[in-house]
């Protein structure tokens, strides 16, 4: 299966998203993540998240949709609000488009706590979701079944424990790889 993370600006919501689905589903998945509007470069607390959490970085950086015509995405997934109207030029009329809305973490730079809390849900989310849709492919389900499921994962969300830089614990990659 091939998977489209969208964002509008590709520097946080869809590059976690990307990097915890390369962790999570390994070969099942071919995932790429763009924006409609990409920043210059990854948010730096983006990379520093997915380092505590000990998610690989490798080959993260911000591009447009545009950077991708040759990948044709099975499902585009968007992450935010501003990229769910947009129409997206790569996937023709095959590709099916779900909406997964994730609050921005990078919203709330200015309070670190409120901010690292919200980098802890949005992760736990995508770690959830990823390893429901691990557990699918391995069934390998219908198309239409996939999609409903995928659907269905946009409206569930995580609340982790309270977490603090000092407990990074919390998503150890043996919690990622864990079913």
């Amino acid at each position: 299966m091939k998977l489209l993370f969208l964002c509008t600006h590709n520097r946080c919501r869809s590059i976690l998203a990307e990097a915890v689905t390369r962790q999570i589903c390994g070969n099942l998945v071919q995932v790429q993540s763009a924006g409609s509007e990409p920043a210059r470069k990854v948010h730096p607390l983006t990379l520093e998240q997915l380092a505590l959490h000990h998610i690989p970085l490798r080959g993260l950086r911000t591009k447009s949709w545009s950077a991708l015509e040759a990948f044709q995405p099975d499902f585009i997934i968007t992450l935010c609000d501003s990229s769910v109207g947009e129409s997206c030029p790569l996937g023709g009329d095959s590709a099916l488009r779900i909406h997964w809305p994730l609050p921005d973490p990078t919203s709330l730079e200015d309070d670190y706590d409120a901010c690292w809390q919200r980098f802890d849900e949005v992760i736990a989310t995508l770690v959830f979701r990823m390893k429901r849709v691990r557990e699918l492919l391995k069934q390998e389900p219908t198309p239409a079944l996939l999609r409903r499921s995928l659907e269905e994962l946009g409206n569930r969300y995580v609340k982790p424990v309270q977490w603090s830089p000092k407990r990074p614990e919390l998503l150890t990659p043996h919690a990622l790889a864990s079913a």
